[in-house]
């Protein structure tokens, strides 16, 4: 899947010299906690809640509420905002979106195509994603298999299970951590458990989970 097919394309976004406030008042309005920075259409930075929290008084000023408003309101995002920032391109597999937050600890990054800002990515947009190739939403038996990391064996998977007049709605593979079996994740829909245990059985294939979901 590639980036431009998962990501936002309707971005909120704020310019340089928008004040803190009204960066603040824009995330609780849209209950967002993070927003683009643009100039000219142009990604130059990114703000978060946690840099307007960062940017507020501490517990231990002296000032009052109204002179923290007045200082917030002539306070502008670029003088808080985050300028070195992570992105991808709308055509990057969302593969290496999500390697990107994960080694970056970031939670979102916005879609650049040259430098100019196409769109957003962020955690939630992958957790339904991943959640959709799991299958979530179907009902069906679902299975942790190990077969042979050879070639071939998914293929005699698939073949059995359609044979039975199964349907396989969703299928994940990791790294075998022996390098002789790779767990395979799967949901079959149109065959009741038991059945799919047999096929599993006949093929000799190692089952760690299997359950009706």
């Amino acid at each position: 899947m590639i980036v431009k097919d998962v990501m936002k394309k309707s971005v909120i976004t704020v310019e340089p010299e928008t004040t803190v406030t009204e960066a603040k008042e824009l995330m609780n309005k849209n209950n967002i906690s993070k927003l683009p920075v643009v100039k000219g259409g142009k990604l130059v930075g990114i703000i978060t809640k946690n840099d307007l929290l960062q940017a507020g008084p501490s517990l231990a000023t002296t000032l009052d509420m109204y002179e923290i408003s007045y200082l917030l309101s002539k306070l502008n995002v670029k003088k808080i905002m985050t300028t070195k920032v992570f992105s991808v391109s709308p055509d990057d597999v969302v593969e290496e979106a999500a390697r990107v937050m994960v080694e970056k600890q970031v939670g979102c990054l916005p879609v650049v195509k040259g430098s100019a800002l196409v769109g957003i990515i962020t955690e939630s947009d992958l957790f339904f994603m991943f959640a959709e190739m799991f299958g979530v939403t179907q009902k069906g038996v679902r299975a942790v298999v190990y077969p042979n990391d050879t070639p071939g064996e998914m293929a005699k998977i698939s073949q059995k299970i359609a044979e039975a007049g199964g349907n396989i709605v969703s299928l994940v593979t990791t790294a075998p951590s022996d390098k002789k079996k790779r767990p395979l994740t799967l949901k079959v829909t149109g065959v009741p458990l038991a059945k799919v245990k047999k096929i599993f059985a006949d093929l000799k294939c190692p089952v760690e989970d299997i359950r009706n979901v």
